[in-house]
């Protein structure tokens, strides 16, 4: 079995994935048509050459521009189910999707129809098989009260979300500003990510795990420069949701061969192989295994090692988390038969 047919014979979850990173750009001319916004692209090829960035802040000045065409329910459900059909193709069996509320509601579109189309999307991709929760995640760029007033609006959607997260512009954007919204979820019963050590410094991990008290850390590459914090990241078996091609599109890293990715497996950590903004950074998640694979000379057994994590770091119930893992493990069992 060659190293791309293990990547899509195993099941896999998907940890880290915003929702309006996946807008390809055949999408958003559509809904720019639909919904008469002007774009200041004459074509799907000129955007898409648009899409080279050199740092974060270069990715999401474009970012945010694209999301204006969103408006309907009906955009977010298009958006949604185009993400989950690429998902499904991948064999992602269970998704925890970031969206950013502030980014919508900024521009006047209720929460009502951001929820109400992706519940839609959700519900049909439960029918194939898939299960789905959702995470809006806090813009950290602005103001921290924001937030604040962003989760009491959510109030009404609290049983359509899973937890919530911390994205945007990291640098100069600490996770210590945020523990006020963060304590208010977590009593709501929610579970907590944050973004920290993309390009933040190792300081930006420990506060969100000990001020935040995260239960997951999206990206945390530079864990890696603190060997005090790898150590709390292993004994608390806090998982990283790695994302290889946005790391190297983003200037992160600048070859994957100096990706800490193999690092973070040797050290213990539950990491785990991600898209990110799949639309934007070209690959969706199984891409984001196959060029990591071959960067890093990935074993099947760290393939195999990686596709358990997905599951083992989401938030699924154990007893779902064991019968997908159960699966990876009779593909495991089939290698070892092989070999």
């Amino acid at each position: 079995m060659s190293t791309s047919e293990l990547i899509e014979k195993l099941p896999k979850a998907e940890l880290h994935i915003h929702l309006e990173g996946s807008l390809e750009p055949e999408l958003l001319f559509e809904l720019a048509t639909r919904n008469k916004f002007s774009l200041e692209y004459d074509s799907v090829e000129q955007l898409r050459k648009a899409y080279v960035f050199s740092n974060l802040q270069e990715f999401l000045d474009i970012y945010y521009i694209g999301m204006n065409v969103l408006q309907t329910e009906e955009d977010f459900f298009d958006l949604a189910a185009a993400y989950f059909q690429k998902a499904l193709q991948d064999n992602v069996r269970h998704v925890e999707a970031f969206f950013d509320p502030q980014a919508h509601t900024s521009r006047g579109i209720p929460l009502r129809a951001i929820f109400s189309g992706f519940k839609k999307a959700i519900a049909a991709a439960n029918d194939k098989g898939m299960s789905v929760y959702l995470i809006p995640c806090f813009l950290r760029h602005l103001p921290a009260i924001d937030a604040v007033q962003t989760f009491v609006a959510m109030e009404p959607f609290l049983e359509d979300i899973h937890g919530v997260g911390l994205d945007s512009s990291e640098q100069g954007c600490p996770p210590s500003l945020f523990v006020e919204v963060y304590d208010q979820a977590r009593a709501a019963g929610l579970k907590t990510v944050a973004h920290a050590g993309e390009e933040g410094p190792p300081e930006y991990i420990w506060q969100a795990i000990d001020q935040l008290k995260v239960d997951r850390i999206d990206h945390g590459n530079r864990a890696m420069e603190d060997s005090l914090l790898v150590n709390r990241i292993v004994e608390r078996k806090i998982p990283l949701t790695v994302c290889p091609l946005s790391n190297l599109q983003l200037g992160v890293v600048s070859d994957l061969r100096d990706h800490p990715l193999r690092k973070m497996l040797d050290s213990g950590i539950v990491a785990t192989v991600n898209s990110d903004d799949p639309a934007y950074f070209g690959g969706y998640v199984n891409e984001n295994y196959l060029h990591a694979a071959t960067a890093l000379n990935l074993s099947d057994k760290d393939i195999v090692v990686l596709a358990k994590n997905s599951f083992t770091g989401s938030f699924l119930p154990d007893a779902s988390t064991a019968s997908h893992i159960a699966d990876i493990e009779q593909i495991e069992k089939e290698l070892v038969s092989r070999s």
